[in-house]
């Protein structure tokens, strides 16, 4: 399979660029599986597409303020973006322009923190040690800011509307942007219609956002991102799967996490780790019944991971139909409903 196979055309002003107001005012294309149709709604009508019994796996990580801009000892200037932690104060970074990042840079990027270079990685990430006094989450929090994608150029009033609702533990070089439709209100009313909410976690790095640069899918490698699923939550989406109740992901990080430690029944297995695995068809999902998702960058393993849930040619024809209904797509726009 090529990737060009995942190719579409996207008008540039369908690209959004800021965040529906509220959160549960985005559009919610829902497509039927069994019947191949579509249907056009409101993500607050998601409640009627829920149903009672069904396990909602959402993802708890949080969104640091992981882009730093910093200046070498020459004054060139750098931009660093956080990746994945590796010791107390050693991370895994990506740098541009990386030419100027060889071993053993240093940059200055503010009174409170600077970083060295130790090392460059085969597939041009950096690991640096970070110079700093206090706690490292105090010091990013006032040298950071929030690490939006490049397609995005309008600036971001408040930042919490780039972390859900539900957010707890920072990590993340990027929001799961599914999860971004949601609002308290509407988890609430979710929760007492007799639908359980799991939290998992799996912090976005790399893995999730590199483009694909070769010309067969399956020659991708995925960056590999950290994961958790505790004995609790592996226990409700158990019984769910044992007693046939429909396990709902809450955006491509959610599928990934439940797939990653999934045996051949469906069934989870408690545990943390790295995962760099890549879903593209013709996997079957042993998990995950049905998906809530935004709309995803042509070529992109995450256009991939939902062609898994039906076919190419289903999720290209979707798309042409979001398209032409003037959806808004990417990380701020409007969400699709897998059944």
């Amino acid at each position: 399979m090529k990737t060009s196979d995942f190719y579409y055309d996207l008008p540039e002003e369908l690209i959004a660029q800021v965040p529906a107001d509220p959160r549960d005012s985005s559009r919610l294309l829902v497509y039927h599986r069994e019947t191949k149709t579509i249907e056009h709604r409101t993500f607050r009508d998601i409640t009627d597409y829920l149903r009672a019994g069904d396990v909602l796996v959402v993802n708890r990580t949080r969104v640091l303020p992981a882009r730093l801009f910093g200046y070498t000892m020459s004054g060139g200037k750098v931009e660093v973006l956080l990746l994945k932690r590796l010791e107390l104060d050693v991370w895994e970074v990506l740098m541009k322009p990386g030419k100027k990042c060889r071993v053993g840079t240093k940059l200055v990027l503010n009174s409170e923190l600077s970083l060295e270079v130790l090392s460059v990685t085969e597939t041009g990430e950096r690991h640096v040690r970070f110079f700093f006094e206090g706690a490292f989450e105090d010091v990013l929090s006032r040298a950071g800011t929030m690490p939006l994608p490049p397609y995005i150029h309008e600036k971001l009033r408040d930042p919490e509307r780039y972390q859900t609702v539900y957010s707890k533990e920072n990590g993340s070089a990027a929001a799961p942007t599914a999860g971004l439709h949601f609002t308290p209100e509407l988890l609430r009313k979710i929760g007492e219609m007799g639908v359980e909410v799991v939290e998992v976690l799996l912090h976005v790095g790399l893995g999730t956002f590199r483009p694909v640069k070769v010309e067969d899918v399956e020659n991708h490698v995925m960056h590999s991102e950290y994961y958790e699923v505790s004995e609790e939550a592996a226990a409700t989406i158990n019984r769910a799967k044992r007693e046939g109740r429909r396990i709902v992901c809450v955006g491509t990080t959610s599928v990934r996490t439940l797939e990653s430690v999934a045996d051949m029944g469906g069934l989870v297995h408690a545990g943390k780790g790295e995962t760099s695995i890549f879903l593209y068809p013709p996997y079957t999902m042993k998990c995950c019944d049905a998906l809530i998702t935004n709309f995803h960058l042509p070529e992109s393993t995450l256009l991939m991971l939902v062609s898994c849930l039906c076919s190419r040619e289903e999720i290209l024809h979707i798309y042409e139909v979001a398209v032409k209904e003037r959806y808004r797509f990417f990380s701020f726009g409007d969400a699709c409903l897998f059944l």
